[in-house]
């Protein structure tokens, strides 16, 4: 079976989580910034695109080299064994992207990149006229970054933080990926209690059932690979029976999600039952302030307002401060928040046993954790 050269993009401050990922897999990989590289087979396109929790997407390396000139990018390009991917009737779009290099017209770029790879596969299948590419889709990128271009084919179509349970969001959802991430980060295991009280749309804490009962996050979704004659649909039902046989249906969750807009708890709610965990995750309406708790050893993760946008500013270090006094006595739970507030730690009134920087879209935020007591040790 063919191997190909295979890289898992990731936002920023994920890489380290990506490739944990990558290699509980059982692959071997490199971590730059915004990518893990590997390699493998087409069931381990399948199994990454299944899988990758905290991954953007899953490209296939075609080449990587120098290019200073059009020529030389060019005729790179048209080196590339191109015929091992496309097949005659494939679509082809090619897009951009330059960085700190001498070829600065994406434009040009895409251009050249795609006039080469019809000039190779015109030789291959031995055509004199222009492809109808009505065929399997192949997205092609190629990217310079200093004068190196790397040109891949995406293996995932939409972004991997699409798993196809979000019937609808709020205004300011948390990607997928990005709340699946917070749950890795965190102390949490399935026989612990799990509280979110700013679930939104209820990202987090369905996140946290797939990671609880060990559910592929791809597993109710397609991939534009899974069109390709490259990867047999065979592979593809024997990624899928691996993660079915997987998965743990029958480990019990306590996992909670609570907003104060009754809007976001009834999307929550709706989001849940899309991903086959409406009877595992609960929801209610509840401000923070009237959290209260009946078990100990848990964990809260939340993602609350920022005060980024005018006015709001005051109402949320108000609600901060509140959160700290109300969360001041479950010291047997651990407590984690993402926000942007730089003065998060002294208005929560305690300051973080450990941060982490993380970026919520664009904006840059920190990750503060705030460890509980350890359970006493079982005799």
């Amino acid at each position: 079976m063919k191997t190909f050269d295979l890289i898992a993009t990731s936002a920023m401050g994920l890489e380290a989580l990506v490739a944990k990922e990558v290699r509980d897999l059982g692959y071997e990989c490199t971590v730059e910034n915004g990518r893990i590289s590997y390699k493998g087979d087409g069931l381990a396109i399948a199994r990454s695109n299944l899988w990758l929790r905290t991954a953007d997407r899953i490209k296939i390396k075609v080449g990587e080299f120098r290019a200073t000139s059009f020529d030389e990018l060019f005729e790179k390009t048209k080196a590339l064994d191109w015929e091992q991917y496309l097949p005659e009737d494939a679509e082809f779009p090619v897009t951009g992207k330059s960085v700190k290099s001498k070829l600065f017209s994406v434009s040009d770029c895409q251009a050249i990149v795609k006039k080469a790879i019809v000039d190779r596969l015109k030789r291959h299948y031995k055509r004199t006229t222009w492809f109808e590419e009505n065929g399997p889709k192949f997205k092609i990128e190629v990217a310079l970054l200093k004068d190196i271009a790397t040109i891949t084919i995406d293996a995932s179509g939409v972004g991997l933080h699409k798993r196809g349970y979000r019937a609808d969001q709020g205004e300011a959802p948390l990607k997928e990926t990005l709340a699946a991430a917070l749950v890795m980060l965190t102390n949490w295991t399935p026989d612990k209690p799990l509280i979110d009280p700013f679930c939104g749309s209820g990202t987090i804490p369905i996140e946290a059932a797939l990671i609880g009962q060990n559910i592929a996050p791809g597993f109710n979704r397609e991939f534009v690979s899974e069109t390709w004659p490259l990867i047999s649909g065979e592979l593809w039902d024997q990624a899928r029976n691996e993660a079915e046989d997987l998965a743990k249906y029958d480990q019990p969750l306590d996992i909670t999600g609570s907003d104060i807009d009754h809007r976001m708890v009834k999307m929550a709610e709706e989001n849940a039952f899309e991903a086959g965990l409406g009877d595992l995750v609960s929801f209610k309406q509840m401000r923070v302030q009237d959290l209260t708790v009946k078990q100990d050893y848990g964990v809260i993760i939340g993602n609350p307002p920022y005060g980024e946008r005018l006015g709001e500013k005051q109402a949320v270090e108000k609600m901060y401060r509140e959160m700290g006094q109300v969360f001041a006595g479950l010291d047997t739970w651990s407590i984690y928040i993402l926000t942007s507030h730089p003065e998060f730690e002294s208005l929560f009134g305690k300051p973080a046993t450990k941060k982490r920087k993380l970026f919520n879209g664009f904006i840059r935020t920190d990750f503060y954790q705030y460890w509980g007591k350890r359970p006493p040790r079982q005799n």
